[in-house]
């Protein structure tokens, strides 16, 4: 099973969004709870690799950012839109 932790930043701009985006983001945290890598979710390494993040989609516009700290950890660091969040992986 998949335990996940949440940075300060993450819970910080997730509360800062309407409703009905805090309820996709939900959604799509309890499917990445499941299985990380949903097709749905359309995980992915950013680069440079070397850095570990990943992110996961919550719809079209905003992505999670978030690092695997080990084969069962995972941190989940900020949300936002996709633009943005490609912006501060690198």
């Amino acid at each position: 099973m998949l335990t996940v932790q949440v940075a300060d930043e993450f819970t910080e701009r997730y509360l800062a969004l309407p409703l009905s985006l805090r309820k996709k983001v939900r959604k799509q945290e309890i499917l990445f709870r499941e299985n990380p890598f949903h097709p749905s979710l359309n995980t992915e390494k950013l680069e440079p690799k070397g850095k570990q993040m990943w992110s996961f989609r919550v719809d079209h516009r905003y992505r999670v950012l978030f690092r695997f700290e080990d084969r069962n950890l995972v941190t989940l660091l900020t949300v936002g839109p996709h633009d943005w969040i490609y912006k501060i992986a690198l």
